[in-house]
Parts: structure tokens; sequence; C-alpha cells
């Protein structure tokens, strides 16, 4: 019997329901928010939203992700068939168990839930330790760290406690996943494309671009411990002038042609921004509530660079050319319009109303956009003599 194309590679069924289910549990939210639905006594439903977002999207992405680069990462063959199904069945069961709290229970919806991630680094580890690619363990770090926050989370709630700090631990760790493995890519791939057209290549990695990366780490971790510190404010500041400086390095600019490319660049520099809020929350919190800060990373600079990668992944892995076409543009500017709207509306809470729901309309065009203009991609064979994009390794 032979194999589906979906469970031929780990981008094909994960980057498929992250959409489906990232588009789709935004609008259950805001209707959940306006008192239309109530989706869980046992979470909340703010707690809900905040967890299915980073554990239920943003994992399955990372998912997605691992499991395409790990074999250009160790030259072994990917995970497929049935242990790729497997994955596929608890994060399936993480959402219905979430779902189904009411009835299960906390503790039990907290164990089906955390099997996920727990299984993604186990497989993940695996692969890299069998390759012998030692120094991409370090993504793996984070992964745990993002684990840790899902734990954190349950135990918070389990206990009857404020979730905020697991949530923080959580965010922090994939901003710092955008910073390494994005830090790596972006320049990679800006290269190969400056290149053919002949204009300036980016700056090498060096020293500068290491600060940048261990003081937003430092930053992070400031942030999660102690939020409102003057001194998280400032290494808030210092990361986010470092990263100016690296993304400026990478010259980027004239891939605004290449939009498939510089959706990357826009993704990233979310990163910096958010930072520069978060300074200015500590020193103005009536003007710059944390919401802003919060969104900032979690649709600028997570909702849009898992968009950026789940498409370019998708083309380059299929055998399609690396071309944004005019759909993709959409779902491109659907997400931005979502970060932006909904960064508008933590600084404009007199109009957040309606900026919500602007906020949350292009999160879902863009999200189950992608599932309807990549899907078919996704769930069919790969084209002969297809040559898939070479994913680098993390620094």
């Amino acid at each position: 019997m032979s194999m589906p194309p979906l469970l031929s590679y780990g981008f094909r069924p994960f980057f498929l329901l992250a959409a489906l289910w990232g588009g789709a549990a935004v609008p259950l939210w805001l209707l959940a928010y306006r008192g239309s639905i109530h989706i869980s006594n046992a979470y909340g439903d703010l707690a809900w939203h905040a967890h299915e977002l980073i554990f239920g999207y943003a994992a399955a992405v990372i998912c997605g992700f691992l499991f395409t680069a790990i074999p250009n990462w160790t030259g072994r063959f990917p995970v497929k068939g049935a242990p790729l199904l497997f994955l596929v069945v608890i994060w399936v069961l993480g959402r219905l168990a979430m779902l189904g709290a009411d009835w299960i229970g906390l503790a039990a919806a907290a164990v089906i839930d955390v099997l996920f991630l727990v299984a993604v680094i186990g497989f993940a580890a695996r692969e890299i330790i069998a390759g012998s690619n030692w120094r991409n363990l370090r993504v793996l770090v984070l992964v745990g760290a993002l684990l840790a926050g899902n734990v954190l989370f349950h135990v918070a709630i389990l206990r009857g406690d404020p979730t905020d700090l697991a949530l923080r631990l959580s965010i922090a760790a994939l901003i710092a996943l955008i910073t390494l493995v994005g830090g790596r890519v972006i320049p990679s791939f800006t290269r190969n494309w400056l290149v053919k057209h002949a204009k300036p290549l980016p700056s090498p990695f060096g020293k500068l671009d290491a600060l940048a990366i261990g003081t937003t780490i430092v930053a992070l971790l400031a942030w999660v411990v102690a939020p409102e510190a003057i001194v998280t404010a400032g290494l808030a500041l210092l990361a986010a002038a470092l990263l100016i400086v690296r993304l400026l390095r990478w010259r980027g600019w004239p891939t605004w042609r290449e939009p498939i490319l510089a959706i990357m660049h826009i993704a990233y520099a979310f990163v910096p921004a958010g930072f520069l809020l978060l300074g200015a929350s500590v020193a103005w919190p009536d003007v710059v509530p944390a919401s802003a800060v919060i969104h900032s990373w979690t649709i600028g600079a997570i909702g849009t660079m898992t968009l950026a990668v789940m498409t370019r992944a998708s083309l380059g892995h299929t055998g399609r050319s690396l071309n944004a076409s005019p759909a993709t543009i959409i779902l491109y500017a659907a997400m931005l319009i979502a970060a932006l709207a909904r960064i508008a509306a933590a600084l404009t809470p007199e109009f957040a109303l309606p900026l919500l729901s602007l906020a949350g309309a292009g999160w879902s065009i863009a999200l189950l956009g992608f599932a309807i203009v990549y899907g078919p991609m996704l769930a069919a064979a790969r084209p002969r003599r297809a040559k898939a994009e070479t994913s680098p390794a993390v620094r």
C-alpha cells in the first residue's frame, strides 16, 4: 500500500493543519469575546485562545519546519509515514482535549496536550543525534523552553493561578527561535537573491550578530521574570537597537521586488518593534499597554514569520518556483493588516472592537487562505525532477 503524499514530509500535514486550526481558532475567540459563544469553562475563553495559538498553531508550524529542515541538516531521510502520522494524531488529540476539558477533566487534558511537544523533541533529538549534527541541538533547547511553558500553563490552571508567566516564557521561546533560526536563513536566502541581481551582499555573521542574539535572549528572560522592571526596559531597548542594526546589515531593502523574501525581513522587524514597545510600556504603561508588546511578537513576528516560512517551504519542497503569486501576496498583506490592527487596538482602546474585528479577519484570511491556495499542493505528489530548496543549518 503506497504512502499518501500528505505523510511524505513533515511540512505537508503540519502546515495545513496549523493553517486550518489557526484560521478557525481566532473567529471562535472573537465570538466568545463578543459574548456570542462560550468555548471553555475549564480554561476560560481568553486562556484557551492564548494557549491554542501558541501550543496549537505555532507548535504545529515548528514541527513542520523541524522535520523538513532536519533532513537537510543531517543528510538522513525525513520522518514520514507511520511516525509522522503518530505526531499528527497526538496533535489532533491535544486540540480535542483542549476543547473537551470540561468533560474529560483538566489533568487528562493537560497530559494529552503536553505529549505532542514531548514527542516532537524526542523524534527530532533522535534524528539530530543520529546524524551527528550536534550544533543544531540548541534549537531543541528553545523547543524545550516552549514545552516548559506549556507545562507551567497547565500547572497554573490546575492550581487556579494566573498563566501570565507561562505564556511569557512560551512567547519568549518562540521569539528566540525566530532570532536564532531566522537570523540564519534570512541572510542566506537574501544572499542567494542578491548574487543573482548583482547587488551588495549581506554582511557575514560576526561579533555584532552574536551580541544581538545574546542580548535578545537576556532581554527576553528579563521580560519573562520581571516584565515591568526598569532593567528590563533598558535591555529591551538595547536588544532593539542591535537587532535593527543586524537587520540592516542583511541588505534586504532591494528584495521588495521579491515579496516571498521581503516578507521574511518584515516579519523579523517585528521582533525589535516589540522590544521598542516593551521599553515604552515600562516607561508609559498607561499609553503603551503590555498587550501591544505581546501582539507585536505573536501576530507581527510569529504570525508573519510562520506564514512566510510555510509559503516558501511549501513551494520549494514541492518543486514549485519560489515566487509569490498574487494570491500569496494577498495572504501576506492580510497578515500584516492583522498585526498592525491588533497593535493599534491595544494602543487605542476606544477603537478596540472594530480593530479587533479587522485583526481577526486579516489573520483568518491569511491562514485559511493559505489552506485554500497551498492545501492542494501539500496533499499532491511531488512533481518529478523537483529540487527542494536547501535550508541552511543554524549557526
